[in-house]
């Protein structure tokens, strides 16, 4: 549990905390090391060889855990709507419906988890808005209709990992 790469991901539920601090140059600071701890950890893990199973689970956990409450932070203050927010968690909605899916048809223990790159590249843009709404930029509507894209192209991910992998066990 304790190896360094799970340290990494861990650190991000006490960044979140920090965002409650009303200063710009202190939120930046915080998500730009939140998004180092997200690069770094995974890397970490595979070369240092040390991914674990706790790992899988604690990364995107934490991952979550900081951008909801980064979207919390700044719904609060009025700088996003809860439809921008709902966009930007396209991809988690599409995750859940999926798991749902699994539960249901009693496959998931079938199936194997993994990150997928609508993810990658969902995280990496939600961390990109944060930076852009801590310096006042405003986000144009088009990039939250691309969080939408993306997770319903996450949905399409895990089915396509799905027919891969459970469906042949299952057949």
């Amino acid at each position: 549990m304790w190896t360094f790469p799970n340290i990494l991901s861990l650190l991000r539920a006490p960044l979140a905390f920090l965002l409650l601090i009303p200063d710009t140059g202190v939120r930046l600071c915080v998500i730009v090391l939140a998004m180092i701890t997200d690069a770094l950890d995974g890397y970490l893990a595979r070369t240092l060889r040390c991914v674990s199973p706790i790992g899988t689970i604690v990364d995107p956990l934490m991952d979550r855990f900081f951008v909801l409450f980064a979207l919390g932070i700044f719904l609060t203050e009025h700088h996003l709507t809860s439809d921008q927010i709902l966009a930007m968690i396209s991809r988690d909605m599409a995750i859940c419906l999926f798991g749902l899916y699994l539960g249901v048809s009693g496959t998931w223990g079938y199936y194997r988890f993994q990150a997928i790159w609508c993810g990658k590249i969902t995280t990496t843009l939600q961390f990109l808005v944060l930076i852009a709404l801590t310096q006042g930029y405003p986000v144009p509507q088009y990039v939250f209709s691309g969080f939408v894209v993306l997770g319903m192209l996450a949905l399409g991910e895990l089915a396509l990992i799905y027919r891969h992998t459970v469906a042949k066990r299952i057949s």
